[in-house]
């Protein structure tokens, strides 16, 4: 499994496999992503920032789609919790969706091994990994905690007004030269 940046070519791609997960949630009866978000203009600002990826099986296919976003990310600065560790080298992963057309082959949990790989490999100065979702989408927590996520804490109105997330961080492996 590839992860690469997303272009603005890729614009329409990631649209789609964001409404595709938002369907899939709604399927699931988890009310996160219902509503206008995400919609193309976080997107296009994602792809603008270098912020969006894509996500291609070892075939090539386009599977799935995250946002990495540097820190800071003031969504978790009212984080009811501790972090693992104080730094401000960490990202955050928003935006996690794999395509309901390859569902059930652990792209998912393939996504997380390749995301952490990258960003030791690529990113070496990168000591923290952070990542929240509702409180009801136990799909992601599970994948958080079978990727080494720990639960750090919770958000509570962070993104809307009433919603419950759970915040997990994963540190990264410390290199010494």
């Amino acid at each position: 499994m590839k992860i690469r940046k997303a272009t603005i070519v890729d614009l329409d791609v990631v649209v789609d496999i964001l409404r595709d997960g938002r369907n899939q949630l709604a399927e699931r009866g988890v009310d996160q992503w219902q509503g206008d978000y995400p919609n193309v203009t976080h997107v296009k600002e994602d792809i603008e920032n270098g912020y969006a990826y894509l996500v291609k099986a070892d075939d090539g296919q386009t599977v799935g789609t995250l946002a990495i976003i540097e820190a800071p990310d003031h969504f978790y600065d009212k984080l009811n919790g501790e972090w693992l560790i104080d730094t401000e080298n960490y990202v955050v992963i928003h935006r996690v969706a794999i395509h309901s057309r390859h569902a059930g082959k652990g792209y998912a949990s393939k996504l997380f091994l390749s995301l952490i790989e990258y960003l030791e490999t690529e990113r070496p100065e990168i000591k923290s990994i952070r990542l929240s979702t509702n409180e009801n989408n136990m799909a992601m927590q599970r994948i958080a905690t079978k990727s080494g996520f720990k639960k750090v804490g919770t958000l509570h109105g962070a993104f809307r007004p009433s919603e419950l997330s759970y915040v997990y961080e994963l540190l990264t492996k410390v290199r010494v030269a």
